[in-house]
């Protein structure tokens, strides 16, 4: 089976669909994205935009800049997920920043 990494991107991506489903939120996925929202997700309460990565990939400042500019023009949050080894979950909240947290 050929493996790419935007293969292996979209599967963490369809992973991070079904948990965000599987607790009530309605969601889609932004296909063959290039750019910084990877998904829409609201739930009646809250709209997020969640860049999704996985592994030791991490979002870079331009990346980081353009899914705030997002979040705000959306008045939402906007979240990096980052699939871990084992798929382990770390969700770091980039908008409105944490205090504490630059954005």
């Amino acid at each position: 089976m050929v493996s790419t990494p935007y293969l292996r991107g979209r599967a963490w991506e369809y992973k991070a669909l079904r948990m965000l489903r599987e607790a009530g939120w309605v969601c889609s996925r932004s296909a063959m994205s290039h750019g910084p929202v990877d998904i829409f997700a609201a739930n009646g309460r809250r709209v997020v935009l969640i860049q999704v990565k996985s592994g030791s990939a991490r979002v870079n400042g331009a990346e980081r800049e353009g899914l705030v500019l997002w979040a705000r023009a959306f008045r939402a949050e906007a979240e990096v997920w980052r699939f871990r080894k084992r798929g382990r979950l770390e969700k770091i909240t980039v908008y409105p920043a944490r205090r504490g947290h630059a954005e």
